[in-house]
């Protein structure tokens, strides 16, 4: 099989490349290689981060060309000449502070990019999964959390969307999956659409604009600030990075088109209380946490149902947070030396 990433130098895209590759597949991919998230990160240096997933990617036999989702052209001419069986799009601007700060450019990539990506699969006839996020439910729920820790409950995907206050990253994921329908409904083009709850692991070079669960694993490690926004008692159902590459290999084994939760469920329900006491357990560091006040558009709760991805193609997480959480401790353990220790 040949297999298409956008976002290859990506912590998913990259994860999905290594992931098909070991299976024996062809793996091409595309990559705007942008340091812009990156940069905002203290302990880490853009330069040799993307060195690091650069030299990943050549080890297992994946080939990364540069280009931007948002050229519609180039991206066509790529894809053509690859020839793929399977498209992966991974590629995004993930995260709320930074599409708040910039909606056009967040716009731009998640959108527009989107589109591109739906229309060079529809003209190919190639099956294609994107990803959405489970914000677009909303944060309307925020003010029951002391409910929604009592009943355990669990958001399907017929649950409310956008509830609450709405930030332009929840704008753009929403209609990226309108899109989606859309493509579905106008060619008969098969499309998954996942909505992933908080995904960590190794190889995440993760800040205070996203991947909490791996910056405060690297900032318990290297001694930096860390900062909890609200409160620690938010609940969270995260998703080890393995688990949710499995799920696009499920998916396209049985490629029914629909809207799917790919999330850890009541067996990956954690809080971040419980993430930071994991973490300072494993490497017997004193963190030095700091609580601010609640961010525009954060989500406090959130446990998602997936039994409609079991019930279609078969996929439910296999890797629980106490072994997740030890795995990228181990990773971030091994490779400190991509980081910037603190002053």
């Amino acid at each position: 099989m040949r297999v298409f990433i956008t976002g290859i130098a990506g912590f998913l895209g990259s994860h999905c490349a290594e992931y098909f590759r070991n299976k024996g597949d062809e793996v091409e991919g595309i990559d705007n290689l942008t340091k812009y998230e990156l940069s905002r990160v203290p302990y880490l240096n853009p330069s040799i981060v993307r060195w690091y997933v650069l030299d990943r990617l050549d080890k297992v036999g994946a080939s990364l060309v540069k280009g931007d989702i948002c050229d519609f052209d180039r991206l066509l001419n790529i894809v053509t000449n690859f020839k793929p069986d399977y498209i992966i799009h991974a590629a995004a601007q993930p995260a709320m502070t930074i599409a708040l700060e910039s909606p056009s450019m967040s716009c731009e990539n998640n959108v527009l990019g989107t589109v591109n990506v739906l229309e060079v699969a529809h003209k190919l006839n190639i099956p294609v999964a994107i990803c959405s996020t489970i914000h677009v439910y909303g944060n309307g729920d925020n003010k029951n959390l002391q409910k929604l820790l009592a009943t355990n409950y669990q958001y399907s995907e017929i649950s409310k969307l956008l509830t609450g206050n709405i930030t332009p990253l929840h704008a753009d994921k929403y209609a990226d999956e309108i899109y989606a329908r859309a493509f579905t409904d106008s060619y008969n083009m098969k499309i998954a659409v996942f909505r992933f709850t908080g995904l960590y692991g190794s190889f995440q070079f993760a800040g205070s604009d996203h991947g909490w669960i791996s910056a405060f694993g690297i900032q318990t490690l290297l001694g930096y600030p860390i900062t909890v926004y609200g409160t620690d008692n938010q609940v969270r159902d995260i998703l080890y990075v393995d688990d949710a590459v499995r799920a696009f290999d499920c998916w396209y084994k049985k490629p029914v088109s629909g809207i799917y939760n790919i999330c850890g469920g009541n067996e990956c329900w954690i809080t971040l209380h419980d993430v930071l006491r994991i973490q300072a357990k494993l490497t017997n560091k004193k963190q030095n946490i700091k609580m601010a006040d609640y961010r525009q558009g954060d989500l406090w709760y959130f446990c998602g149902d997936y039994t409609n991805a079991l019930e279609t193609f078969g996929w439910k997480p296999k890797i629980y947070p106490e072994e997740g959480i030890k795995r990228m401790m181990d990773w971030i353990k091994e490779n400190r030396g991509l980081f910037n220790e603190k002053i």
